[in-house]
């Protein structure tokens, strides 16, 4: 007989119902274990999936440089009990990409079209820093900045550049550095500037033009004067950009008062040996070198390099400018006041 199923042979059950009453060992047991293994399931379905969107950025800062790029800094909260981040960019013409974890480590990353794969590493803050093509257009002398933004960001317009068309007004709006920086709000912003290698006597801002529907005619008249007292200028500079070597570009840069090396090392006395070559190298060529130059001298790939100078940069040694659509490194010429407070 088999003891996991036993008929009852009772008359007065069969008559009735004509039923045959079945004994599973174990079902309570069956009916209790399922229903928590389908939940665990579910809590792992849920918990394997890639994060993505954890919240939205702490801070986001966007400076525009006058070729049109842009440059992306955002710090950003993640769940650090979860290994992978997946971040939308702002673009797919990405540049620079640098992700540092909480600990100033910096981490391994994949960027795929406009998107990037991020192992935090158990990172509950993450910093991002890019440079992306995607923001700016340029129709005739009119540049025109647009973006879809996930929270409330800075942008920092180039010098010499006049505001003549946005879709909404900022939040704040101050002068740093002859430059304006402007706070936005959440969502979808256009702004509208004209700029020039020479200083555009203009307000920073056209009032009457700070609505969706901008006024071209303006565009055209603020255009015409601007494009008139330049035009010679521009032609000149750009065709001498094109065929200046890394060295005249150099002798063009003013000169600018530096530290030595073995003062940075003292003050500076954790930085690694390969970022004190670097450093020497800068030193030795009187203050500054363009990125460019640091690639060649020292073999190593764009993106090692440029590590290798977000690192100097977040150490206070140097700080990045950008020179004919280069960068620029040069070296801090406050760091021992910086140091001394």
């Amino acid at each position: 007989m088999n003891p996991q199923i036993v008929p009852i042979h009772r008359k007065e059950s069969l008559r009735e119902d004509g039923m045959l009453f079945v004994r599973t060992e174990g079902i309570l047991d069956t009916m209790v274990k399922l229903p928590l293994l389908v939940a665990s399931m579910i809590i792992v379905a849920a918990v394997m999936p890639i994060q993505s969107s954890f919240s939205s950025p702490r801070v986001l800062d966007l400076i525009i440089y006058p070729d049109g790029t842009t440059h992306v800094s955002s710090e950003i909260d993640v769940d650090p009990l979860v290994t992978d981040y997946e971040l939308d960019l702002f673009g797919s013409t990405i540049d620079n990409f640098v992700v540092v974890g909480e600990d100033g480590f910096l981490l391994n990353t994949d960027v795929i079209g406009n998107s990037a794969l991020i192992e935090t590493f158990g990172s509950s803050i993450i910093t991002i820093e890019y440079d992306i093509h995607d923001l700016v257009s340029k129709q005739g002398r009119i540049w025109t900045f647009s973006l879809d933004a996930p929270s409330d960001f800075t942008l920092l317009l180039p010098k010499n550049s006049a505001i003549v068309g946005m879709t909404n007004l900022p939040i704040n709006m101050e002068i740093i550095n002859d430059q304006n920086q402007l706070t936005l709000s959440v969502g979808d912003t256009e702004i509208d500037y004209l700029f020039s290698t020479t200083p555009i006597i203009s307000d920073p801002i056209v009032s009457d033009t700070l609505t969706p529907q901008t006024d071209y005619l303006t565009y055209a008249l603020v255009g015409g004067v601007v494009a008139a007292s330049i035009a010679g200028i521009a032609i000149v500079i750009r065709s001498k950009q094109k065929t200046a070597k890394p060295e005249q570009v150099q002798e063009s840069t003013q000169k600018i008062e530096t530290v030595d090396a073995e003062t940075i090392f003292k003050l500076k006395p954790d930085l690694r040996e390969d970022d004190k070559e670097i450093v020497k190298f800068i030193a030795n060529n009187g203050g500054y070198a363009l990125e460019s130059e640091l690639r060649k001298k020292f073999l190593q790939p764009r993106t090692t390099m440029w590590r290798a100078v977000k690192r100097l940069e977040r150490n206070g040694v140097i700080v990045i400018e950008k020179k004919d659509l280069q960068n620029l490194v040069k070296l801090r010429k406050d760091i021992e006041k910086e140091e001394e407070e």
